[in-house]
């Protein structure tokens, strides 16, 4: 029986200059695969990340951080319905469910990318915020990584929040 992953036992993995690249990658196979739909770099990200669905993973051992997915309502229910193949989903909760199991998918696709991570690191139950007026702080010193892709012609905003 493997141990459980303890943040006090396990080695630190520190962000480095790879990992906005590894993000892009992940999202990408994840929504090719998931959504049938490719995304890419956004060409001109707004200054702010914007939308108000907002899908966050903690994650935990090797790696302490939150990693999260957000985009506005209407790319959520794309993703829902060609997710689920249905041509219409109706309800705000099948697109926040979508977007939770999205980036579910994205953070551990990320972390089987990075050495150290694929049994080093253990990841929440998604939770869903709905909203646009709110920030996320960490209460200790961070790095973030923070990505802009492009979906449907919308941002969607990936960020990572690792823990130093």
């Amino acid at each position: 029986m493997k141990p459980a992953v303890s943040e006090k036992t396990a080695p630190r993995v520190r962000p480095d200059s790879s990992w906005p690249t590894l993000i892009q990658n992940s999202a990408h196979e994840v929504f090719q695969l998931m959504v049938g739909s490719a995304i890419r770099p956004h060409p001109n990200p707004p200054a702010a990340p914007i939308g108000n669905i907002s899908a966050i993973v903690g994650m935990a051992g090797n790696l302490c951080a939150v990693f999260s997915l957000r985009c506005d309502e209407k790319s959520a229910f794309i993703i829902a319905q060609k997710m689920l193949g249905d041509e219409e989903v109706q309800t705000l909760e099948s697109a926040c469910d979508a977007m939770a199991e999205i980036c579910n998918m994205v953070a551990g696709n990320f972390k089987f990318k990075i050495a150290g991570l694929a049994d080093g690191c253990a990841l929440s139950v998604p939770t869903v915020v709905k909203g646009e007026d709110y920030h996320v702080r960490s209460q200790s010193p961070s790095d973030r990584i923070d990505v802009c892709m492009e979906y449907e012609e919308k941002p969607l905003f990936i960020m990572l929040e690792a823990k130093n």
